[in-house]
């Protein structure tokens, strides 16, 4: 049984076998702040330079205009590589800032119908559920029955059907038409490319 503590104490980090590499966190051990005995350094060009002493490693990576940095501490002994930490972390960051701005958020998107639609509105649905795939949101198509209509449901799902069948060719369904209370649900999901 784990020892009872206070309210607001911290808890104290699982190291057991299988939670060990979970609290290590991003940062690197640059420098001085590397506090082993010898380190394998690999230079600059990824060429190794085996096992030195951590001092003199460090001088020499001093000598070159370049950081120590440990890559790998869980390593025996860890290793360490030469490089321009600044350059390294800038590089880093620009390149979390462009993946992120090319993922583009799969958005989840609301259409709804009525069974006693008219041709004319069943159009501008499918026509927006049509612009809305080729956005490429997901699309959750509602289809509300109103007192007696809940009776037809077979009417709704043709409707959901031909709506599936305007989009076939740019989109997949992700779930099949099923009744939620008086209402059918249906989503829609543009193909994968």
């Amino acid at each position: 049984m784990p020892p009872r503590r206070s309210f607001g104490a911290k808890p104290e980090p699982d190291l057991s076998a299988g939670n060990r590499g979970r609290h290590i966190s991003k940062e690197l051990r640059v420098n001085r702040q590397i506090r082993v005995r010898e380190v394998r350094v690999i230079d600059e060009d990824g060429a190794q330079l085996g096992v030195l002493p951590t001092r003199q490693a460090y001088e020499t990576a001093r000598e070159r205009n370049l950081d120590l940095v440990e890559v790998a501490p869980q390593a025996t002994p860890p290793v360490c590589r030469m490089m321009d930490y600044g350059r390294f972390k800038y590089e880093q960051a620009k390149s979390e800032r462009e993946s992120r701005a090319r993922r583009k958020v799969q958005e989840l998107r609301e259409v709804r119908l009525r069974p006693k639609i008219d041709d004319h509105d069943f159009e501008v649905k499918s026509k927006m559920v049509n612009r809305l795939i080729d956005q490429g949101d997901r699309v959750k198509v509602i289809l509300r029955f109103r007192g007696r209509e809940v009776v037809h449901t077979h009417l709704a799902m043709k409707l959901l059907e031909r709506i599936f069948t305007e989009v076939a060719e740019k989109a997949v369904i992700l779930q099949k038409p099923l009744m939620e209370g008086r209402q059918m649900v249906m989503v829609l999901a543009p193909k994968p490319t």
